[in-house]
C-alpha cells in the first residue's frame, strides 16, 4: 500500500504570499500584487482571479492594465531611459550585482514561486533561479569589453516571454539588457509566473534599475509594448502564431527585435548502436514534462534499429516520476525527485489530451500510456492539470502533433528507411532551435548535420540554449531577429558604428555569426 502524503510544511501558497509581504511590501499588498512604472508601485488594474497548475486552489491573479495606462507606462520607461543610459558603466554594474546579491538572498522563496506558480518541481525550480544568478554574474565581469565601442538603444527594450522560464530567461534577459544602458519594460506571462517576477524586479527596482512590470492581455497592450515609437527593441519568446504577429509589427516599423519561437525539435538515430549512452538521456529529455523551447518531443528512428531503441527507450520512459512537487511522506523529509509536475493548466492538459486521441483515432499507435494512479500526490487533490507520458508512434500528417511542439509530455515516433526521409522527418517544422543526430560514425554526422535545419545540432547529446558565451538562435520559423548570447545578446540591445548588420533572421536577410 503506498504511504500518505502530505504537504512539506513550510511551503504552502499561504506560507510563500507571506514572504513576499514580508520581503517586498511595496509590490504585495493584502491579496494582491502591483504593477510597476515610473518607478512607482501602483495598486491598478483589474486583478483577475487565478489558480496553481499544482492543486488547482487559489493564487495571486494578474492585476491587468488597460491599453491607456500601458501606453503610459511605456511613456515613462523612456524618460528613465534616457537618464540611465547616461549612467556610467561601473555604476550600472554595481547595481545590477546589488540586485543579484538581493536574489541570492530570496533564493528559496524565488524557488517556492515558481513550484507554486507554474508548477515546476523543486529541484528544476531551484536550477532557474540559480542559472540566471549565475548567467548575469558572468555579463557583470564580461560586459566592458562588450560594450565598447557601442551605445544604449535609442528607447528601452520592452520583453514579453512565455511562462516556462521567468529566471533564467525573462529576469536574465532584463538585467542584461539593463546592464548593457537600457530601461527595460516586462509584461507578466498571462499564465504563470506573476508574484515570481513581482519579487524579483522588486528586488530590482530597489537597487535603481529602471524596470516597469505590467500585467495584461497580449492583444491589448501589444499596441504600447510593440508598436510604441518609444521602445528601442522587442524582445519575444513564444509561440509561432503569435510570434508571427510581433514580427509583422516590427517589420512594418522596421524597429530591433529579437523573437524567438517554438519549432518541432527532433533527435535522429542513424546507423546507431550505443544503446547504453542514449538510455539515461531519453528520461532527462522529460524534465519539465518537456515545457521547454529546446525540448525534444520527437524521435526519427531508422527502422531497422526500431527493436533495439524500443529496448532502451520504454524502461526509460516507464521510470520517469510525475506528482505534487510539494508532497513528503514524513514532514522531515526532503522534497520528492520528481522528473516533472503539472502542465501549466488543466486548459493545456485537456488540449493534449484531445490531441492524443484524434491522433490515435487517425491510425497513431500508442507504444505507451503513463499512469496518474502511479503517481506521487497528496490524497484528493485536484489533479486536473497533471498528464502522464504517453508516446506515438507514426502520427497522421493532419494532427499537430506531427508537425507542431506539443509543450508536454507527448513523444511521437517517426520510422524511416533512407537519409532523405531522416533529414525530411527531422524538418517537419520548417525550422527548429536545437536538434540532435545519434549515429556511430563522424563523418555521417558531419554529413547529415548541415542539412537539419536547427541552430544547434548535437552528436549524440542534447543541445539547450546555453549559458554566458554560447550563442542561441533558430533557423526557418522558429527565430526572427538578432541572435543572441554571448556578445551577440549585448550587440542586439545596443548600437555599435554605422554600418551594422547584426547576425540574426532578418525580413532582407540571414546572418550567421562567424
Amino acid at each position: 500500500m503506498a504511504p500518505t502524503l502530505t504537504l512539506k510544511p513550510g511551503t504552502a501558497w499561504g506560507d510563500a504570499w507571506r514572504r513576499c509581504l514580508a520581503a517586498a511590501p511595496e509590490a504585495f499588498q493584502d491579496d494582491r500584487v502591483l504593477n510597476l512604472w515610473n518607478g512607482t508601485w501602483h495598486r491598478d488594474g483589474r486583478a483577475l482571479p487565478a489558480t496553481t497548475p499544482v492543486d488547482g486552489t487559489p493564487i495571486a491573479g494578474p492585476p491587468r492594465l488597460d491599453a491607456t495606462t500601458a501606453h503610459q507606462a511605456v511613456r515613462a520607461s523612456l524618460d528613465q531611459h534616457r537618464g540611465w543610459r547616461h549612467i556610467a558603466l561601473p555604476e550600472r554594474r554595481a547595481r545590477v550585482s546589488a540586485t543579484l546579491d538581493a536574489l541570492c538572498e530570496h533564493r528559496g522563496l524565488l524557488a517556492l514561486l515558481l513550484v507554486w506558480e507554474i508548477g515546476k518541481p523543486w529541484r528544476l525550480a531551484q536550477a532557474d533561479v540559480d542559472r540566471a544568478i549565475d548567467g548575469v554574474r558572468w555579463y557583470v565581469d564580461e560586459i566592458d569589453r562588450m560594450a565598447e565601442g557601442r551605445t544604449p538603444l535609442p528607447g528601452p527594450v520592452s520583453n514579453i516571454a512565455s511562462w516556462n522560464y521567468p529566471m533564467s530567461v525573462l529576469a536574465h534577459a532584463l538585467l542584461v539588457q539593463a546592464l548593457a544602458g537600457n530601461a527595460v519594460i516586462a509584461k507578466t506571462p498571462t499564465d504563470g509566473g506573476l508574484s515570481f517576477l513581482t519579487l524579483a524586479c522588486a528586488l530590482a527596482a530597489r537597487e535603481g534599475i529602471p524596470v516597469t512590470l505590467v500585467s495584461g492581455s497580449g492583444g491589448e497592450l501589444s499596441e504600447a509594448l510593440v508598436r510604441s515609437p518609444e521602445i528601442g527593441c522587442v524582445s519575444f519568446v513564444g509561440g509561432r502564431d503569435t510570434g508571427a504577429r510581433v514580427a509583422t509589427a516590427v517589420a512594418d516599423l522596421g524597429k530591433r527585435h529579437i523573437l524567438e519561437q517554438e519549432g518541432l525539435n527532433a533527435w535522429g538515430i542513424w546507423n546507431f548502436t550505443d544503446w547504453d549512452a542514449l538510455a539515461p538521456l531519453i528520461r532527462k529529455t522529460f524534465d519539465y514534462g518537456k515545457q521547454r523551447c529546446t525540448a525534444y518531443p520527437r524521435f526519427v528512428v531508422q527502422r531497422s534499429s526500431f527493436d533495439a531503441f524500443l529496448s532502451v527507450y520504454l524502461p526509460a520512459v516507464r521510470a520517469i516520476r510525475v506528482g505534487h512537487p510539494l508532497a513528503v511522506e514524513n514532514p522531515s523529509d526532503h522534497l520528492p525527485a520528481l522528473d516533472f509536475g503539472p502542465l501549466i493548466n488543466a486548459a493545456k492538459a485537456k488540449e493534449l489530451a484531445d490531441q492524443v486521441a484524434e491522433a490515435v483515432d487517425r491510425g497513431a499507435v500508442p507504444l505507451h500510456r503513463g499512469d496518474l494512479a502511479d503517481g506521487h500526490f497528496l490524497p484528493g487533490q485536484d489533479l486536473s492539470a497533471y498528464a502522464a507520458p504517453i508516446t506515438l508512434l507514426n502520427p497522421p500528417s493532419t494532427s499537430p502533433l506531427h508537425h507542431a511542439e506539443p509543450f508536454g509530455p507527448v513523444d511521437t515516433l517517426v520510422l524511416v528507411d533512407t537519409e532523405a526521409e531522416l533529414l525530411a522527418a527531422m524538418n517537419a517544422s520548417n525550422g527548429a532551435l536545437v536538434a540532435t543526430l545519434s549515429c556511430d560514425d563522424p563523418a555521417t554526422y558531419a554529413r547529415l548535420a548541415p542539412q537539419i535545419r536547427a541552430f544547434k545540432t548535437g552528436h549524440g547529446t542534447p543541445r539547450s540554449r546555453g549559458d554566458r558565451d554560447e550563442l542561441f538562435g533558430g533557423f526557418g520559423a522558429s527565430w526572427r531577429g538578432a541572435f543572441v548570447g554571448g556578445d551577440l545578446l549585448i550587440r542586439a540591445v545596443t548600437e555599435g558604428p554605422a554600418p551594422e548588420r547584426l547576425p540574426g533572421n532578418f525580413p532582407d536577410y540571414h546572418l550567421m555569426p562567424t
